[in-house]
């Protein structure tokens, strides 16, 4: 019998299968970047995951990068996701949210002329989706070395913040080429002072990010989330030696604090995964399906032959509210609508039908 469908501890939370929802960008934010009533809705019908991540969240105002993001620093996007929490909590589930600072993956444009920042003052090639259409992102300004406890306590304040919500915990987003993943990148991070340099200094950042929030609201509620050799969004770590000892001491001064979980995205049968897993002693979340939608045979791999504790499923997850109804009884699968992944209203949101509506 596979294991995929029993229940475990993590962290603070008792989740009843071993695959929880991945945070994914739906750019849907209403006025201020306040999470809709139609967000109360889609959280609320994926309740059923066990445990939902947030789509990327930032926690600051400058942290934003894309049209239509939420937040998590006012009062009035606090309000907002007490209301999706809520929902959640009452349909049996669990809710972390992601908190994705951009760093230089951003414009202007896109926050009311707020300015961009990064470790580095080195634009990211490329362009961005403004209400403009593609422009070219921002040059970032090269964060000072006294800004830095500033960026911390954006973090902080942020996870304080999703607790009042209601919220069960935060995922600090350290991947996908954003602000804490900058840092640690060696070619988005040319420093010369104590966040930049030797892999201990790159990690550094990320590390007093994932203390400073531990202590805040708990270790228990705190997973993190990074992607190695991942070469995604300027962020290129394609030296093996540098990659092993970056990640290998970041995993190193994680792994004291006690925290929810780990989410590695990346193939979890390389050595590096398993290394980076035994580093960090605690549970630990495969995200395979960045580039290709994850099965449950892949997530039944994955568990079954002890790669990693729990799979993050994404794009199954858009299209089937339902899904671990659909893959526990061997259920028919919506096909996701990639044309409504980002932007829009209900249409590709809250409109796919699950089992039960199939039935009426």
């Amino acid at each position: 019998m596979s294991d995929v469908f029993e229940p475990i501890k993590v962290g603070a939370w008792d989740l009843p299968q071993r695959f929880v929802m991945a945070p994914l960008t739906r750019n849907r934010a209403g006025e201020k970047q306040v999470p809709r009533d139609i967000a109360v809705t889609y959280y609320g019908q994926r309740a059923g995951a066990g445990l939902i991540i947030t789509e990327g969240t930032q926690p600051s105002a400058v942290g934003q990068g894309y049209l239509n993001t939420p937040g998590i620093h006012s009062p009035e996007q606090i309000e907002g996701w007490r209301a999706v929490a809520d929902e959640v909590h009452a349909r049996g589930g669990r809710i972390v949210v992601q908190l994705m600072h951009v760093g230089r993956i951003a414009h202007p444009d896109n926050k009311h002329g707020l300015e961009t920042v990064a470790p580095s003052a080195i634009q990211l090639e490329g362009q961005i989706v403004t209400a403009d259409g593609q422009l070219d992102h921002a040059v970032p300004r090269a964060l000072e070395t006294d800004e830095i406890p500033g960026i911390v306590e954006e973090f902080v304040h942020a996870s304080r913040s999703a607790i009042e919500a209601g919220l069960d915990g935060v995922e600090l987003h350290a991947a996908n080429g954003y602000l804490l993943h900058q840092f640690l990148g060696p070619k988005s991070n040319v420093r010369t002072d104590q966040y930049g340099g030797s892999p201990e200094n790159r990690a550094r950042l990320v590390l007093e990010v994932a203390r400073a929030v531990s202590e805040a609201i708990g270790a228990d509620k705190v997973g993190i989330r990074i992607s190695p050799a991942h070469n995604v969004q300027g962020v290129v770590e394609d030296d093996a030696a540098d990659v092993a000892a970056t990640y290998g001491r970041l995993v190193d001064g994680l792994a004291p604090l006690g925290l929810a979980y780990l989410s590695v995205l990346a193939d979890p049968t390389t050595e590096l995964f398993a290394d980076l897993r035994t580093r960090f002693g605690g549970i630990v979340i495969a995200n395979s399906g960045f580039a290709s939608v994850t099965t449950l045979d892949e997530v039944e791999q994955i568990v079954d032959g002890g790669l990693a504790d729990l799979v993050a499923v994404g794009r199954e997850y858009i299209a089937n509210p339902d899904l671990e109804t659909r893959w526990r009884t061997g259920a028919e699968l919506n096909e996701p609508n990639s044309k409504t992944f980002y932007g829009g209203g209900a249409e590709g949101y809250i409109d796919y039908p699950t089992l039960d509506d199939a039935s009426k």
